[in-house]
């Protein structure tokens, strides 16, 4: 592909020293060259062993990705600038500076690994091998996921301009010296689609910890016709999950310790993060929540809920999710504010979620939550009194809040419940971008004047999408000519 992709290959030969801890005494097979090495159905799971810790990353879902929508979305603030990743808060983006290419370079690193099994399994099944359904259904879930990631970061929203540029469609390993320009939003979504529904009936349908079944495939359908504002398809797979009995809400009573739990029984998919594997200790997502010094003297505070989000959630005191936030660096005896965020962290007090330290958490990607919210916005446009009892499965965790009704039930109401019920979880951006919604950001709550943002943006703001860096246009001339607007 190009000098970035050179890297990658080089990362990805290293990352047999990183596969499952279960299996380090294996001899690596996640390596770009598997010809030789992938042979088997258990060298396809190495494999996906390899790709799922790859996404754990910091630069993906280990902490940057779901930073990346929770800084954007007005939900969160900081609460001193030049701790780290304050850029994200502020937009302060160009091509040469805070491209935050490591996005692009390490989703595109994850790619290759699953390319390449890809391929291999479609080699050996052409030879008459059998045994290689569920890894490859997972392959194509995991390349879905993958792309819809990318495409939200630096394409236009499906409803906005389809045909506007989205990102490199690359669905079998390249060689390095091959520059693929970008594709466009709809090539990104048809292939993300096509990739769904040609795993979804290799995949089992019984709960897999740790890995991507048949419902976290159609957890994945349901938020990409959301996205495309597809409802009645995003209202099938959402009810076929929440039908399935696989999955069960949490009671008001037991939500807030799932956090200290692995694997409950919200959760749809789930990345296991172990202390000796992808635990990035003061760099983690949990500590980067926490209020300042929690845990150590290199926890900095670095997000803090924002003034909006707090005033939503102080709608009812018996809100079982104040059960996760704490007190943080700018709350006092006067004055107390519970912005600090504990779900990453298991507890307010570090319980963890079992393991050695209390930053191996692991990241709950997919929940039933979410499943159930999907449907309610799903609904709405054709059975409000559905979608109303959709949301109140989940707004009752605000036991002195009024129910919804076919009468009451809004869009206002569905995204205001998914952002106490997700955050922290980096959707909250995604949200309001997808429904053209304005986000105001509490720069006032420590008097910062941000100049590379104004206050308010909408998705005309040319930030919204990330600039392709400098780094791939040296590497990949072609592609400056689809930089993105106004970069």
């Amino acid at each position: 592909m190009n000098n970035q992709l050179r890297i990658f290959i080089v990362s990805l030969l290293a990352l047999g020293l990183f596969s499952c801890k279960k299996t380090l005494d294996v001899e690596p097979t996640n390596q770009v060259n598997a010809n030789n090495s992938i042979k088997t159905p258990a060298d396809a799971q190495i494999m996906i062993n390899g790709i799922v810790r790859s996404m754990s990353n910091a630069d993906y879902y280990g902490r940057n990705f779901l930073l990346y929508g929770d800084a954007k979305g007005g939900d969160m603030t900081v609460p001193q600038q030049g701790r780290g990743n304050d850029a994200l808060y502020t937009f302060n983006h160009s091509a040469s500076n805070n491209s935050y290419s490591t996005y692009w370079s390490q989703i595109y690193f994850t790619l290759l690994q699953v390319n390449n099994l890809l391929q291999n399994i479609e080699q050996l099944e052409a030879g008459g091998a059998t045994g290689f359904n569920s890894y490859k259904g997972q392959a194509l879930t995991l390349r879905a996921i993958m792309y819809f990631d990318l495409v939200r970061l630096y394409g236009k929203s499906y409803d906005v301009d389809k045909n506007a540029y989205g990102v490199p469609n690359i669905t079998i390993p390249l060689k390095s010296t091959e520059q693929p320009l970008r594709n466009t939003v709809a090539d990104n979504y048809n292939q993300i689609l096509s990739d769904l529904k040609a795993a979804a009936p290799l995949l089992a349908k019984t709960k897999s910890n740790g890995f991507v079944n048949y419902y976290g495939n159609l957890a994945m359908q349901a938020r990409v016709y959301l996205y495309m504002k597809d409802y009645p398809n995003a209202l099938k797979a959402a009810e076929e999950i929440i039908t399935s009995n696989v999955y069960t809400l949490y009671t008001n009573a037991a939500w807030v310790d799932s956090w200290k739990t692995q694997y409950g029984s919200e959760s749809i998919f789930e990345i296991g993060v172990y202390p000796l594997e992808g635990d990035l200790g003061a760099g983690s997502i949990g500590a980067y929540h926490r209020k300042k010094g929690d845990g150590g003297s290199s926890i900095l505070g670095w997000f803090i809920a924002s003034d909006y989000f707090l005033t939503r959630l102080k709608e009812d005191a018996a809100d079982v999710r104040w059960g996760v936030m704490n007190d943080d660096e700018i709350s006092t005896t006067a004055k107390p504010r519970k912005g600090a965020l504990y779900k990453y962290s298991g507890s307010i007090s570090l319980a963890g979620d079992g393991k050695a330290t209390n930053t191996a958490v692991n990241i709950k990607l997919i929940r039933l939550s979410e499943i159930y919210l999907i449907a309610a916005e799903a609904a709405l446009p054709a059975d409000a009194l559905k979608a109303a009892t959709y949301l109140n499965a989940i707004r009752k965790r605000a036991p002195n809040l009024p129910a919804a009704t076919a009468a009451t039930v809004t869009i206002d109401m569905i995204l205001d419940e998914r952002s106490k019920e997700l955050f922290g979880e980096g959707q909250r951006f995604f949200d309001m971008i997808r429904l053209n919604r304005s986000i105001t950001f509490n720069d006032e709550i420590i008097g910062i004047s941000v100049a590379t943002r104004p206050k308010t943006i909408d998705r005309t703001f040319y930030k919204t999408l990330l600039p392709i860096s400098q780094a791939e246009i040296n590497a990949n001339p072609g592609i400056q000519a689809q930089q993105n607007p106004q970069y």
